[in-house]
């Protein structure tokens, strides 16, 4: 009897069925045993020795797999081909060791490892066993002390120091540090205003086309050379009192744009983000299912490969799989005369693996969709897709741009455009982008022209910009910037982005992360006493030591030694042979720190200019606004931090902290009485923030006497009123905006918010926007989702299915809607409580909903019976 341990039940029942009777596969469900909690489970000063413990679940598992193994020879460790997979057969293979009952003289130890869960890749496997990887384990346990280490020091030290502080780690506190560093950014961010001239042209055969002013006697224009309107009007001026345009240059040029490789971990969770709205947690959760495998007519089938990798390579059978597919069912020219091989740019990429990629490349996504659940169908189809696409033919595009003058040369356009010749892979797959600024390929179709041609000139239109900040980083930009630092690794970015909203450093508003006030004490303390060790080149530094104790070029504990030598004495540059325990490295660190006051002072130092920012140069921005002589700065409780007047106990006045803005001017006041921000530069007229019976919004002027109604714009929801500066309201009162003609449709596609929010609008069409910024969409991104736009349709959209009703096996589907989300049965659409969604609600919960729901209309139809049943009219005696 062969006895198989995997990591999860799905997988054991799937693999199961490929093995056979002589082989029983039994679930470890993860680890089934980690570090003792408290402060001796690592000791520096004891050669870095660990203490290991077992939890009741681990227990039971190891129970399991020692009573199957009694009457076994072979037990086959198959859990997962990464670092964390060897170290849980490590340490299953260390508590078998150490049982008294379990005798493993009889019986051989073997490990593989399945990259994909298809029948011949698992019996390939099986025939191909290795013995335990030591270096993967030494990488482990260097990567587990690491950050253990880190945790159990610095956290103590938090919770005196920094009192409602929860805990740091050594990889989320630098993810933190990206996301506080990108928010200093836009706060610090002052919005700068530039002008362009667009000229709506038209050529002899009466087809019209748009320029742009490029040059203005004699001189190339720069971003910043039209900087208000009087300048940009001037030169609108110019170019209309000009008599003649003649086309002087037509630059024409073929370009290529080639295939993106297939999905690693990273770009699996950055493009399903992007795409299909799923976290980085959903994604991994969704993709594990794939690759366990689920029932296709009665036969359970892994319908992708490890999702777990940062490879971009694809095996040879999967090459010749995809092209011919393509051959099969492509035209000829879409098939490259030669395979696709990518190389990773990232660096230590394990290239011995494979990226994630479907088993079958035949199992088209149509097919499949059929069986599979909706999120699960939609990432099925993204990987197929990726990976088709990897070895098509690349896009062919006629890059054209034309210069116009004058006949005095006074000025010069420029109108840039592209004619896609042939889409190639582009027919099967485009990559989405975060922001606009990542997508430089925005231009229109451009009629034909020739040089020496005269246009015309029909609308000159200057136009006013202003430069925008950084955007937040979302859960695709954060993954793809640890992944550019070497931050890191795949298995860990999804773990990542969870730790740090779980422990409330940061929150997640329309997919873009802000961090909490608390994240951003966390990261002030970590940079002002501990910059070093949370450094970006040092983290990925460590990152490069775990690859390199992988790769047997060092050894685990010399790391350690190292790493912990400097940090337990803040000495980057010492390394003594001596090391301190955790406990004392904590008490050490204490001392060293000094005084919570001390650390005050420094937070202060620190945080000032964001906490008390300087709107009044007349005005000091700590002065407290309850008494005449205080001074406002960061006070400490067991609670957590907040403002505080120095005059207390005398003066009690407090605020909570807010980064960028202060508190004194409430929103509520904004009920009866608005808030001036300041005045439009051109019209000085004054703009505004109000609050209305639909939200918060901007106006533009006060109401007249004609009773003109003032410009008015809806407050987005990723702007807090009390954080809105006059720089963001001109930005706003400039919308609607023009993005750029449709390419396909020659229509112009504009960008606004209304009643329901932020918009598109093309012709008559419009679509609203969800995960897109209104102010920053361009073109290319705004014609996907017109085109993604789905037809309109009579019948009503399939929703997620929750099971089946036990009286009548009447089906109960989950739906989003307008309002949120709700339950369909029969006819009834039952509106879900706050907080429930598709995430957690089961069968019973939702029967639960739908009986309270069905209860409540009974006892109203009721209610509603008795009160309209008419009485006998009284009959009167004559």
């Amino acid at each position: 009897m062969n006895i198989v341990i995997v990591e999860s039940p799905a997988k054991a029942k799937t693999i199961n069925k490929y093995l056979g009777k002589d082989h029983i596969v039994i679930p470890s469900f993860g680890h089934v045993r980690d570090l003792s909690v408290g402060n001796n489970s690592v000791r520096p000063h004891e050669e870095f020795n660990m203490d290991w413990e077992i939890d009741e679940r681990g227990e039971k598992q190891l129970k399991q797999i020692i009573e199957a193994i009694r009457s076994a020879h072979n037990l086959i460790l198959a859990t997962d081909p990464d670092r964390e997979g060897e170290a849980i057969s490590w340490h299953i293979r260390q508590e078998l060791e150490k049982r008294k009952n379990v005798n493993l003289n009889k019986i051989k130890i073997q490990r593989v490892v399945f990259y994909e869960i298809t029948q011949p890749a698992v019996l390939k496997a099986m025939a191909e066993p290795r013995e335990l990887d030591q270096n993967l384990i030494d990488a482990y346990l260097a990567r587990r002390a690491l950050d253990y280490l880190v945790g159990f020091t610095l956290s103590p030290l938090l919770w005196r120091k920094l009192p409602g502080s929860k805990s740091a780690g050594r990889v989320q506190s630098v993810a933190l540090r990206l996301i506080c560093e990108r928010e200093t950014e836009i706060e610090l961010f002052r919005p700068q205003e530039y002008w362009s001239v667009n000229v709506s042209l038209e050529t002899v055969q009466a087809k019209k086309f748009n320029a742009r002013l490029t040059h203005l006697n004699g001189k190339k224009l720069e971003k910043f050379d039209l900087s208000n309107s009087t300048q940009a009007h001037h030169a609108a001026e110019i170019i209309k009192n000009s008599k003649k345009l003649i086309i002087k240059t037509i630059d024409k040029k073929t370009v290529q744009r080639h295939p993106l490789p297939p999905f690693t971990t990273s770009t699996l969770q950055q493009e399903s983000s992007r795409k299909l709205g799923l976290s980085a947690m959903q994604t991994m959760r969704l993709a594990q299912k794939l690759y366990e495998g689920v029932d296709l007519k009665g036969e359970t089938v892994g319908l992708i490969t490890y999702m777990r990798t940062d490879s971009v390579n694809l095996s040879q059978e999967a090459l010749l799989a995809s092209r011919k597919y393509i051959e099969q069912h492509c035209e000829k020219n879409y098939l490259p005369a030669q395979q696709r091989h990518y190389k990773s740019s990232i660096k230590n990429a394990q290239e011995a693996h494979e990226s994630i990629r479907p088993t079958d490349i035949f199992r088209h996504p149509k097919e499949i969709g059929k069986i599979l659940q909706d999120d699960e169908a939609r990432l099925y189809e993204l990987i197929w897709k990726r990976t088709v696409a990897s070895q098509m033919a690349s896009a062919v595009m006629d890059q054209v741009a034309v210069d116009i003058q004058d006949h005095n040369h006074t000025f010069q356009l420029r109108a840039n455009g592209s004619i896609l010749t042939f889409d190639g892979f582009l027919s099967l797959y485009q990559e989405d982008f975060d922001d606009p600024n990542d997508d430089d390929n925005e231009s229109s179709i451009l009629p034909a022209m020739l040089e020496g041609q005269e246009v015309y000139q029909k609308d000159i239109q200057p136009k006013q910009h202003f430069t925008l900040p950084p955007p937040r980083f979302t859960e695709a930009s954060l993954v793809k910037k640890l992944e550019e630092l070497g931050i890191g690794r795949p298995s860990t970015y999804a773990s990542i982005l969870q730790v740090l909203q779980n422990r409330s450093y940061v929150k997640l508003e329309k997919k873009r992360f802000i961090p909490e006030d608390n994240g951003r004490l966390v990261t002030t303390f970590l940079i002002n006493f501990f910059e070093h060790y949370f450094a970006y080149d040092f983290t990925a530094s460590l990152e490069q030591q775990l690859d390199d104790i992988t790769n047997e070029r060092i050894s685990w504990k010399n790391v350690l030694k190292n790493f912990w030598s400097s940090f337990s004495t803040l000495n980057k540059d010492e390394h003594k042979e001596v090391l301190l325990s955790v406990e004392e490295a904590i008490n050490n660190l204490d001392k060293m720190l000094g005084k919570r006051s001390d650390i005050i002072d420094v937070m202060n130092d620190s945080l000032g200019p964001y906490l008390f920012p300087q709107t009044d140069p007349n005005t000091n921005p700590r002065a407290c606004p309850a008494c005449s002589d205080g001074i406002l700065s960061i006070k400490l409780s067991k609670n957590g931090s907040f403002i505080g007047c120095s005059n207390y106990p005398n003066c009690t006045y407090t605020r909570s902290l807010h980064f960028g803005t202060t508190t004194d001017n409430s929103e509520t006041n904004l009920d009866t009485q608005p808030k001036i921000l300041g005045h439009d530069p051109n019209t000085q007229e004054p703009i505004s923030l109000r609050k209305g019976p639909y939200g918060f919004y901007v106006q533009l002027s006060e109401v007249t006497e004609d009773k003109k109604k003032p410009k008015r714009i809806a407050l987005p929801k990723t702007l807090a009123p009390s954080d809105l500066t006059l720089d963001q309201a001109l930005i706003l009162l400039s919308l609607p905006r023009d993005i750029g003609i449709d390419p396909q449709t020659n229509e112009m596609i504009t960008a606004g918010i209304g009643r329901f929010g932020p918009y598109l609008k093309r012709g008559d069409s419009y679509i609203s926007l969800k995960n897109d910024d209104v102010l920053t969409i361009g073109l290319n991104r705004a014609v996907i989702l017109f085109n993604e736009k789905p037809a309109k349709s009579k019948t009503t959209k399939q929703g997620k299915t929750v099971g089946t009703h036990p009286d009548d096996q009447k089906a109960i589907t989950y739906h989003e809607g307008r309002f949120g989300p709700y339950l369909k049965y029969g006819k009834n659409n039952i509106k879900l409580p706050e907080g429930i969604n598709f995430d957690n609600i089961d069968i019973d919960k939702a029967l639960d909903v739908i009986n309270s729901s069905m209860s409540k209309k009974n006892n109203i139809a009721t209610t509603s019976k008795k009160k309209t049943t008419p009485k006998k009219k009284a009959t009167s005696k004559k």
